[in-house]
This record gives C-alpha cells, structure tokens and sequence, in this order.
C-alpha cells in the first residue's frame, strides 16, 4: 500500500506535469500567431479577473467621475447611463470575445483587424488600430493618476477650506501618481498577480464597507426612489436630451478597459477559453456593483447643488452628508483612493503591454527597441518607459483647460471604442464568415449579429457625442480637447504610415497549417497549406500571402 506523503507526492508531480503541458501548449499556440512566448504565464484566473476589475473597477471610476453626469442629466443619468453603456458594452465585449478565442495575442484589435480585413488594406486598417489603440490604452493609463489626484486635492480642501488648488498642484501628485506606477511595474512583475488579487478583494471589500457606513449613517434621512432613479437635471446648457446623452460619459468611462484582458492574454494559462469570460465577467461585475453603489450614494444626498458644486468633490460631499464627520468621510476616502492606485498601477502594465505587441510587429517608431523583453526584470521595460512618458504629455493639459478631466476622459473612451469597433465591423462587412467555426467563444446566428451591431451602433453615438464640450458657452478654458487629441493621434498614425509604416509594417504572422482555423485573407501566411491539403472553397484552408 502507498504512503500517503506519496501519493501526495504523485499527485503534485501530476498536477506540475499538467501545468507544463497546458504552458507549452499556450506558447505552440502563440507560435502559430508568429511570435515567440517572452512574457512568464504568471497570472491565474482570479489574478487575472483582478487585473481586468482593477482596471474598470466600476464603482470607484463611476464616485469619481460622477462630476460628469450629474449636472448633465442627474440622478437619472447617473444610476440609468450605467446601465445602458453596460449592456452596450456587454455586446461589444461578446463582440471581441469571440476574436480572442480564435486569437488569444497581446496585439488583441489591430491583430485581428489584420486577420479578418480585405488584403489590398490589411496592413493599413490594422497599423491605424495599432497607433489608435496604443493611444487610447495612453489616455486611460493617464485616467489613473488624473482620478487619484483629485482624490487628494478633494481631501485638502475638505480639511483646509481656505485652500486655494492651483493646477501646478494636482500636476505634481499625477506625476506621483506615475512615477509609483512604472516603479511596480519596473521591478515587481513577479508580484503583479498577488497586486492584482490584492486590488480585486481590496476594491469589493471598499464597494462593502462604503455602502453599509453611509447608509447607515444617513439612516432614517434618504431621499425617495423617485429622486435617485428619476431626477433630471440640466446646468450644462445643452438641451435636454443632448444633455442626458452626454452624461452617459460617466458609464462609458467606468466600463472602458475591458480588453485589458487580450492585451495581457499572453501571461495566463488556456486563452482562448479563460480570456473571453474574464473579458465579460469583469463588465457583469462591474455593472452590478456601480448600480448598487450609485444607489447608496444618491440615497444619502441632502442636497444635489451643494454635491455638484462643492470644492471638497461630489464624492467627498456626499460622505459628508451621510456621517457629518470629516474625519470619518476622508477614511472612507481612502478606499477609492488605494483603488485609484491599483488601477493606475495595471492601466500601466496593460498599456505597456499593447505598446509591446505593436512595436513587435514593427509597428512603433523604432520598434526594435520598444519591442525588447529585459532579460532579468522580465518586463517589456522600453515600452513600460514610453507609456510612462506619453502618460506625462497628457497630464500636461492640467496646465491649460478647466475641462481637463472630460477631455481625457472623453479621448480614453473615443480611441478605445473605435477600436473595439473595426474587428466585429470589417466581420459583419463580410457577412460573419470571417472567424474560425471551431473557436471557443462563438456567437450563433441572429444573436451574433445583433450583439456586433448594437455594439458598433454604440460606438457611433459614442464617438460623435464624447468630442462635444461639456457645456455652453463654449470658451477656450472649458473647450473639450478631445477632438484634437484624437485628431492628433490620427495624424501621427497616417504620416507615420506614409514614411514608416508602408514600407516596414507586414501586419501579424500567422501559421495557417499550426492553426487550422478559418479564413485568414489579410495578413501574410508563414506557412503555405501543405500540397495534400488544397484550398477549400469555404476557406477552411486558405490564406493569401
């Protein structure tokens, strides 16, 4: 009879064999992508959902930038906008599951941009996601230390009201906010998945705690059902319906980020199965946990015009009118807080990681070295440094516009949502025949379409509402920016397309044979079909060097 400490010892060898397999596995797979495994498969499934809910982390972006809609549409936009770009965002997410499960890559949209686009614009479509979606991952990046910031500014003023925030102020901490970031990054990549669970327990401990306290505290003086969930209010300046309409922002932007999970889908074991449901469990989660912490918030409300204007911050205030204590709202400050650094901290890591993918396929500007792994760190440590850097450019609109928070806001939401957009948009083109039949994550029938088109439909509203200015009248210190940051980014994608890209830029590689998988017109086969295996009429087989 076996000793028990063998039988244990079987079953850890066992269980290490497996995990073996299951790694070299992964890395075959990436291989028939046309690259080779560089990053560690570090990240499990809950570590992993902990970097994707850090990043939305929903309730705590939604307390933060309840600025946004609450004198654009009130109570209502709040609680209601939510849900609308939740369930908007939920399609678009199904939408792009069903590419990560045919192509679980770090390159995530421009990648499949390149695989499912016609061949004479592959390249093209795929280099301007490329530039697109590094640029947005940029602008979301700089959401975290923009949020953590203010934070901080909210708090000093609360406690100190003769305090005067000068611009210069909140730059400094945002640049703080940065610099603690890339050091993560830089030197602790090990520890990133126990940073990552720690931020996902760390953020529903917060969602708890804050909801019990302030309904608690505000107990018996709430306001009614009517006020919370039907409210409307107007001080922007645009009519009505316009105005709701832009209060949706605030739901938009608590739920941007989910393709977080593609970008680092190369550090977790089984892809193609874990990633899209990390990619739709993060936005579930996040739905129901920002309806039942707006909830709370506006059930403690005293008074909605002393929210929107108070210096100490919407957030900061409401506290204030459920415990009546200064000390006690600040402690509670402080969940959001530490969260704002845990995002900050994986917005960072996702960023780098699409900056890498894209310079791998010589897609950056000197791509040779942004595309390097440190040999000791583990890190793709040039690109981490490039997105640290852009971050700062970015936060250097605090020194010019009032409007800073929508416009980056508005940039991270627009440049994201195109992206997430282009793939589901060139399949639907081509009749949804573009993706592999036997992938993991598969949409059937009249539901795949309707989900790909609400989606994009979202996009559209999205794009044209978020480059507006937040309010009228229209000066230059209220101006939202968005426009030209997005402007900008276009230019640079096209007149780094005419003299670099054209001639440099091939797209991704792709193993036709290794992948067995279908129609794959747009980007250059590492392999031919073998010559016993002709090209099938339904494309089984086919790629087109």
């Amino acid at each position: 009879m076996d000793k028990p400490d063998e039988k244990q010892g079987r079953r850890r060898s066992g269980s290490s064999a497996r995990r073996h397999s299951t790694v070299a596995e992964d890395a075959a797979a990436l291989e028939y992508l046309g690259h080779k495994q560089e990053l560690k498969r570090n990240f499990s499934m809950i570590s992993m959902l902990g970097l994707a809910f850090a990043i939305l982390n929903t309730w705590t972006a939604l307390a933060a930038s309840i600025s946004l809609a609450l004198p654009s549409g009130g109570p209502s936009s709040v609680v209601w906008g939510l849900m609308v770009a939740g369930i908007c965002n939920l399609c678009l997410a199904a939408s792009l599951a069903e590419f990560l499960s045919a192509y679980p890559t770090a390159g995530g949209q421009y990648h499949w941009a390149a695989i499912v686009a016609w061949k004479n614009w592959s390249r093209s479509i795929s280099y301007i996601t490329g530039w697109i979606n590094v640029s947005g991952w940029v602008a979301l990046t700089a959401t975290g230390g923009l949020l953590g910031s203010t934070f901080i500014i909210n708090i000093i003023s609360l406690l100190h009201p003769d305090y005067e925030a000068e611009a210069w102020h909140q730059f400094l901490i945002y640049i703080a906010f940065t610099l603690i970031s890339l050091v993560i990054n830089a030197f602790s990549t090990r520890l990133l998945p126990l940073f990552t669970k720690a931020a996902f327990f760390w953020s529903l401990t917060g969602f708890v705690v804050i909801s019990i306290t302030i309904l608690a505290c505000a107990s018996p003086n709430y306001q009614s059902g009517a006020f919370v969930y039907g409210e409307f209010i107007n001080e922007v300046g645009w009519p009505d319906g316009l105005a709701w309409l832009f209060g949706l922002l605030q739901g938009a932007f608590s739920l941007t980020g989910f393709d977080a999970v593609a970008h680092m889908i190369e550090e977790i074991p089984q892809p193609h199965i874990q990633g899209p449901r990390i990619m739709l469990y993060c936005i579930g989660i996040g739905m129901l946990t920002g309806f039942i912490f707006l909830s709370c918030l506006l059930f403690c409300v005293n008074n909605i015009d002393d929210v929107i204007e108070s210096s100490a911050g919407p957030l900061l205030q409401i506290f204030m009118d459920a415990t009546k204590n200064p000390a006690g709202s600040v402690c509670l400050l402080m969940f959001p807080l530490v969260c704002m650094l845990f995002t900050s901290t994986t917005l960072m890591t996702t960023s780098s990681r699409m900056s890498y993918a894209f310079a791998r396929d010589h897609g950056l500007p000197f791509s040779h070295i942004f595309a390097r792994v440190h040999p000791t760190l583990d890190v793709p440590l040039n690109a981490l440094l490039w997105t640290a850097a852009w971050v700062v450019v970015f936060g250097c609109i605090f020194l010019g516009s009032s409007s800073t928070f929508n416009a980056i806001t508005s940039a991270s939401v627009v440049a994201l949502g195109v992206t997430y957009a282009i793939p589901p948009s060139i399949n639907v083109l081509r009749g949804r025949k573009m993706l592999p039949p036997n992938r993991a994550f598969k949409l059937s029938g009249i539901v795949g379409w309707v989900l790909n088109l609400v989606g994009i439909a979202w996009t559209i509203l999205t794009t044209v509402l978020f480059v507006f200015p937040p309010e009228l009248p229209v000066t230059s210190s209220n101006m939202n920016y968005c426009i030209v940051a997005f402007g900008v980014i276009l230019l640079i994608a096209v007149i780094t397309w005419i003299f670099d890209g054209r001639k440099h830029y091939t797209g991704p590689h792709v193993d036709v044979e290794g992948l067995e998988k279908g129609k794959v017109e747009g980007v250059e086969a590492v392999l031919e079909p073998p010559s016993d295996s002709p090209t099938t009429t339904d494309g089984t087989s086919k790629a087109v060097a």
